[in-house]
């Protein structure tokens, strides 16, 4: 399991990033499709750690909402 964030870009499409998995970053025309399309980045990114045999970072990071 990891967190992700997800916004809209400025171009109109759904951006996603895992925070916990440095550059896994993917995007989508909707917020659906940005989820799904991260999944499967999050899927290869660890499937190419391990192949590479190098160790999988833990999820380590945590949400906030601050109020300015």
């Amino acid at each position: 399991m990891r967190q992700v964030i997800l916004y809209p870009g400025e171009d109109g499409y759904w951006v996603v990033e895992c925070p916990s998995l440095p550059g896994c970053i993917s995007q989508g025309e909707t917020r659906e499709a940005a989820i799904a399309n991260i999944k499967e980045a999050i899927e290869v990114y660890i499937a190419a750690l391990e192949e590479d045999g190098l160790a999988v970072p833990e999820e380590r990071f945590e949400a906030l909402v601050v109020a300015v």
